[in-house]
């Protein structure tokens, strides 16, 4: 672990925040996955918005569950 951050090489280390916001990242992958579905309930009467709909969240969710699935192997 570093104690010492570059401000030269990480700008924003000047204002105290040199990371990301991860759990805060995956809440919002669930929250839009499940809001993509969600947008299935409607008055459109084709099925290609529902299609597209379906094949984005589950992308977002294979994504997700991936990220969880590598962060518990033992690196």
């Amino acid at each position: 672990m570093v104690s010492h951050v570059d401000e030269a090489e990480v700008p924003s280390a000047a204002w105290g925040w040199s990371g990301e916001g991860l759990k805060f990242f995956r809440f919002l992958g669930w929250f839009f996955a499940i809001f993509l579905l969600l947008m299935m309930i409607g008055n459109h009467h084709g099925k290609v918005e529902d299609l597209w709909l379906i094949g984005t969240a589950g992308l977002m969710i294979f994504v997700l569950v991936r990220d969880i699935v590598i962060r518990r192997r033992p690196r």
